[in-house]
């Protein structure tokens, strides 16, 4: 069993040992190098593709939007194991792209990495964490809104990474700065509608 990640550069690390010598790298894949025990890590890695180039792929802002919309439910009952259907693990990325995207995220993922610690964990744990699988509901379903505008998506990326990271380092700072993040999307996007 991988041991538990603490940091981005850990999940970057992951990221591109994923796409060494593979022809494609699936989602499942991915999930497989952080695991299905763990909500953090998961939100972390969608967030992360969504915040790099990769969020340009056609489909791939839905795909993710979906696939964080069954992660908040499974948040919200409070599964053990995470279940994601068969054609969202099925999903390819291009190993090139893959290794691209985690290379170009490296230098602000070290930047952020000295930032991180466990602080304000009652945002994160326990009661904490279902503000935190409402707002990522909210998430899911503004991402296709989003799909349409080339890399719009990253905003929601944005948030779902804090969240990730948040749940991953117990540090509820940076859900505030998550949940301060997606009030910024909800105004660009009622900005965008009015």
């Amino acid at each position: 069993m991988a041991e538990e990640l603490s940091s981005l550069e850990q999940l970057l690390d992951r990221m591109e040992e994923a796409a060494e010598g593979e022809q494609t790298v699936s989602m499942g894949q991915l999930v497989e190098t952080v695991g299905t025990r763990s909500f953090g890590p998961l939100l972390l890695l969608i967030g992360l593709i969504l915040v790099s180039p990769l969020s340009g792929i056609p489909g791939l802002p839905t795909t993710m939007g979906i696939a964080v919309f069954l992660i908040a439910i499974q948040m919200l009952v409070r599964k053990r194991h995470i279940w994601l259907p068969g054609w969202i693990l099925r999903r390819k990325i291009k190993p090139q792209k893959l290794s691209k995207a985690a290379k170009w995220m490296r230098r602000p993922a070290r930047f952020v990495d000295r930032f991180v610690k466990h602080r304000l964990a009652l945002l994160v744990d326990g009661p904490g964490s279902w503000p935190i699988a409402l707002v990522c509901l909210v998430l899911a379903v503004t991402l296709p809104l989003l799909e349409p505008v080339p890399f719009a998506a990253s905003s929601a990326g944005v948030a779902l990474t804090c969240f990730g990271l948040a749940r991953i380092a117990h540090d509820g700072v940076l859900v505030l700065i998550a949940y301060a993040a997606t009030l910024g999307i909800g105004g660009v996007i009622a900005y965008g509608v009015l």
